[in-house]
């Protein structure tokens, strides 16, 4: 029998919870990727693993929070406990490779491109991993045409995310990239999501191993979201990761190399307020200060 899928069991709480948590894992990944690349004396590998571990926290957080709002009104549902960890370390190391690449190898686009694959194609594991941790009465199937175009979309996500993580400077613009990621990965979820299928066994919810997803997911994320919190905390009180590249004292040196144009030819002609200007002063003596008037003074 065919059960009856729905994605959205509290309305629009969970897209929307999810979606948040999507831009603010996005959007502190951002930054963190921003201030490895600002600053040559700062601890490069720490501040990429920061940005990597908060982009992989706010997309394994958004897939569960939407996880929430999943039901099949003929069976309970229930997740493996281990598998479902394990997809929050397949998201962190896989965003981590693709971060490391792009930050120690730059944005080129083999690098981008080979860096956007693997992230890519690890997030969509990340996602039928925690898919496979489900535990429900019955057999879940997948459109082929459908799961193709999610890993496509999570691999277009990725590479863009990467380009933004290495490109963009300002707090701003950093801003709007996590929004444009929250989007990109929350419809990677929700057309993934939409190839499922559930063929049920029977018509009684049944026992199986497995917590609920209220007593598991529930307290499991409430430890990304403090991650999330923290590295929000660290990127408020660090400006050069608030005001990005430039905010601080590239306007200051962008005026630079025009400044000094414009004041060396006063420079060595006013070097004292109570010297007269040479160029001036042989202008005006050249008509009536002849070496004879001179003389005769």
């Amino acid at each position: 029998m065919e059960g009856t899928v729905d994605g959205f069991r509290y309305g629009a709480v969970t897209p929307v919870a999810a979606y948040v948590m999507a831009c603010l894992g996005g959007a502190l990944g951002l930054r963190c990727i921003v201030r490895s690349l600002l600053n040559a004396q700062s601890w490069k590998p720490g501040w990429l693993a920061l940005g990597a571990a908060s982009i992989g926290c706010g997309i394994w957080t958004m897939h569960f929070i939407a996880m929430i709002g999943f039901q099949v009104e003929e069976t309970r549902i229930r997740y493996d406990t281990g598998l479902t960890l394990l997809s929050l370390a397949v998201a962190i190391v896989v965003v981590g490779i693709g971060v490391f690449i792009v930050g120690y190898r730059g944005a080129g686009t083999a690098n981008l491109a080979f860096a956007g694959i693997v992230t890519g194609l690890g997030v969509a594991a990340m996602h039928y991993l925690g898919m496979y941790a489900m535990r429900l009465n019955g057999a879940i199937n997948y459109a082929p045409f459908t799961v193709a175009l999610s890993i496509v979309i999570a691999i277009v996500a990725a590479t863009a995310a990467l380009w933004a993580a290495v490109t963009i400077r300002g707090f701003l613009t950093s801003l709007g990239a996590s929004l444009v990621m929250g989007v990109a990965v929350s419809g990677m979820h929700y057309t993934a999501m939409a190839a499922v299928s559930v063929h049920v066994h029977g018509t009684t919810g049944g026992s199986w191993a497995g917590a609920s997803a209220s007593s598991l997911l529930l307290p499991m994320l409430v430890g990304p979201v403090i991650f999330l919190v923290l590295a929000g905390v660290v990127v408020m009180f660090d400006p050069l990761l608030v005001l990005g590249d430039g905010d601080w004292n590239r306007p200051t040196a962008r005026r630079k190399p025009a400044v000094p144009p414009a004041e060396e030819a006063p420079a060595p002609t006013h070097s004292s307020l109570f010297e007269t200007p040479a160029g001036p002063s042989r202008a005006r003596q050249h008509p009536y200060d002849t070496p004879q008037r001179a003389a005769e003074r």
